[in-house]
Parts: structure tokens; sequence; C-alpha cells
């Protein structure tokens, strides 16, 4: 293992390191102060590299930790491919880290080389309720519901013509979600999906390439434009690849 002279904080013997991401051997190391404002060093094994620092006794996410982490992997990222790591991943000792570096170094570098030059986006859709006029006016079935509550009206009715409107929103949002993965998949280089609730009915990630990044945005916006009566669509990016990665660093018994 070689620990670089810019990096004590990675040095034997000091327990327990946070670590921010992987990444290929002679990156510079970032110039960036860590979370708990804790220098931020290298720590080098067989050709690859992990960006740690001394772990902070309790970490918590903390807005000024969040932005630190995430300008770390900023930092990196802006010199090449890096493995992300989730906020407050800790590793036990450097030795641990190292021989994670050494054993599993073929299966880091493959994903190093599959995120060469990629950046992920994310697009989350969530309903919207401005289509209702819309949906009676086109559905035979809500719009006869919706005379026979005018023309009864009670609980039980309104209850039924509730759920109906509501069920058809979802679908309709669903529907326009599914047209947003139409158009973009074809633009990324692999996709990732997201949890989805009866609000939120798209969540996924692209990996796309950093050359594309602007055609993504563009279509992005299109769709948003197209669907903004049924889908609420929120893009964000360009992020580490956290949903493409699989880093696993050794664990520090959390």
């Amino acid at each position: 293992m070689t620990v670089t002279a810019t990096a004590p904080t990675a040095a034997p013997g000091l327990g327990t390191l946070y670590v921010y991401g992987i990444t290929a051997a002679g990156v510079r190391a970032p110039r960036t102060a860590g979370v708990d404002g804790a220098p931020v060093g290298l720590l080098t094994e067989s050709g690859l590299c992990a960006a740690v620092s001394p772990a902070p006794e309790r970490p918590r996410a903390r807005r000024r930790d969040l932005m630190a982490h995430q300008a770390v992997l900023d930092e990196l990222a802006a010199q090449g491919p890096v493995l992300p790591m989730r906020f407050a991943v800790l590793t036990p000792e450097p030795a641990a880290l190292r021989t994670q570096l050494r054993t599993e170094g073929d299966h880091l570098r493959r994903q190093l080389e599959a995120i060469a030059g990629c950046v992920e986006m994310n697009v989350k859709g969530t309903v919207v309720s401005d289509c209702l006029a819309e949906l009676v006016r086109r559905d035979e079935n809500l719009r006869s519901l919706a005379l026979r509550t005018r023309r009864r009206p009670d609980y039980e009715a309104n209850v039924r013509l509730g759920e109906a409107l509501a069920q058809a929103v979802r679908r309709e949002a669903r529907r326009a979600a599914r047209d947003v993965l139409d158009r973009l998949t074809p633009l990324a280089v692999r996709t990732a999906p997201g949890p989805l609730d009866d609000e939120r009915v798209l969540s996924t990630s692209f990996l796309v390439r950093a050359a594309d990044e602007p055609r993504f945005r563009r279509e992005a916006a299109a769709r948003a434009r197209a669907c903004g009566d049924r889908l609420a669509l929120g893009v964000t990016g360009p992020l580490p690849c956290y949903s493409f990665v699989d880093a696993r660093p050794a664990p520090a018994g959390r």
C-alpha cells in the first residue's frame, strides 16, 4: 500500500476511516475539506485508490457534511471515473480497505471502465391533477358517474367519484411516464429503476455519456412540456454514478 504524502490521515493505525469513493491510482488528492472539516487523503493499492478521511465520532447527515461529501466526489469525478460511496460509509482501518482494493481489484476496475465518460441523471415524475376536467370530458364512464353524483349527491357517491377520478389521474400519469421512459432510454447507456408509489409514478436513473447530457436534458425538457398537465417531471444531475456501481467497502461493524 502507498499512502500519498498529502494524506497523513490515511496512515495505518488511525482506526476507522470515512470513505468517499474509489478511483484509479494517479489522481490528485482532493483539496476540498471532507466531512466534519477533515482533510481528505488517498489510500493507494494495486493501481486503485480510495479517498478517505478520519471518521467523525458520529456521522450525521448535516447539510454541510452532505455538501462536503458531494464536493469531494465532484473533485475526483473531474479527474476521471469514480465509484462513489453513499454518505457515512466507514471502514474499520486502512488495512481492511487495502485488502479490498487488492482482492476486488478486477471487479472495481471493470466498474470504473463501465462508467468512464458517463454521468448519472435521475428523473422523477409525480402525479398532477390538472387533467381532471379533460378526463371527465373524454371518459364516458367518468362523465356518467359525475352526472349521477351531481343529480343525487351523497357521501358514498362522492367517495366513488373521488376514487374513480384518482385512479384515472394516476392512469394518465403512468401513461405519460411510459412515454418519458420510451423517449429517454435510447439516450442512455443503462437505466436503473427507483421506488414508486401512488404519487411518484416515475423514478429512474440513467447512465448517460457526458457528451450526450445536453441532448438528454433537451429531450427531458420537451417531455416535461408535453405531459405537464399529467406528470410533474424533475431532472437531477449530473450525479456521481451511485446507481450503476457496487463498490462494497469493507464494513466497520455498522
